[in-house]
């Protein structure tokens, strides 16, 4: 199975507080993995580190091979040990969140950030402009008018493989809960990843739009051949989809594997699942 998402060795501190401290991790191509622990634990961090949002203080995460990050903790600079070029010094290497998402890295996040003013259909076409060709020259001389149609058409197929077409010309806000999340992730889509990070995806739904989301995910991941990284507190979602789980507690990674190595891991129970009264 083809690594795709290498966290290597990340920290991310604030001031005297370590929010990521030297986590390793890796998600294979096909996957769903989950990564889970108690409020603040840092989970939200390690996405803002993969998307580009903060730069973490030490490590290095790769993506296909190719690095996004790679920080050294002795300033901006990093001595080479090894090879012709040993002895001279070169700078760290950090790529910006827009040329993360061209790569093939998309995300949603814990509190819904839909356009609000805008329809369904809008909100997806705006996220397709990342993919656009045309540029300023061609707009002004409405040159891009081919790019315009065929990017309408991607859409009404994005929306019709996620069942919010007949709620294309709606405004986003107007939209039930479940379904904004839906948007959420089918926006996210839009810019054509190959892997998706879900940021709490359950978060603020009840039982039934859970299990409706669950469903979602797997149909994401089929039927756009996705990669998905998630980040949840609903257990029974992370238990139910999940191929391998990543388990962190104050930054530090505390345990990993399937599933039912999760749940069975002490360390797990104690730090998040907690323990019944007989325990």
């Amino acid at each position: 199975m083809k690594n795709i998402l290498d966290i290597e060795n990340v920290t991310m501190q604030f001031g005297g507080v370590v929010a990521v401290n030297n986590l390793s991790l890796t998600v294979n191509e096909g996957e769903i993995v989950s990564l889970i622990g108690p409020n603040g634990a840092g989970k939200t961090t390690v996405f803002n580190a993969v998307t580009g949002v903060y730069e973490p203080t030490n490590g290095r995460i790769s993506f296909y091979g190719e690095k996004i990050l790679e920080n050294y903790p002795h300033g901006k600079m990093k001595k080479l040990y090894a090879g012709e070029n040993r002895g001279m010094y070169t700078e760290r290497m950090v790529k910006t969140p827009d040329r993360i998402t061209k790569l093939g890295i998309a995300r949603t996040f814990q509190n819904i950030r839909l356009f609000k003013s805008m329809t369904v259909m809008e909100n997806v076409l705006l996220a397709m402009h990342v993919r656009r060709t045309s540029n300023y020259f061609t707009a002004t001389f409405c040159l891009n008018a081919k790019e315009e149609a065929a990017n309408r058409a991607k859409a009404e197929e994005l929306l019709k493989a996620v069942g919010l077409y007949e709620n294309r010309d709606d405004l986003a806000t107007s939209l039930p809960y479940g379904k904004q999340r839906h948007l959420e992730i089918a926006r996210a889509l839009a810019t054509q990843p190959t892997l998706l990070l879900l940021d709490e995806p359950a978060a603020g739904m009840n039982p039934q739009e859970t299990e409706e989301l669950t469903a979602f995910i797997r149909h994401i991941r089929d039927t756009f051949h996705m990669t998905i990284f998630l980040i949840e507190h609903h257990m029974n979602l992370v238990m139910d989809i999940s191929d391998r789980i990543y388990v962190i507690d104050f930054g530090k990674l505390i345990c990993s594997g399937t599933p039912d190595v999760v749940q069975a891991d002490k360390r797990v129970i104690d730090a998040y699942l907690g323990v019944s009264e007989v325990d």
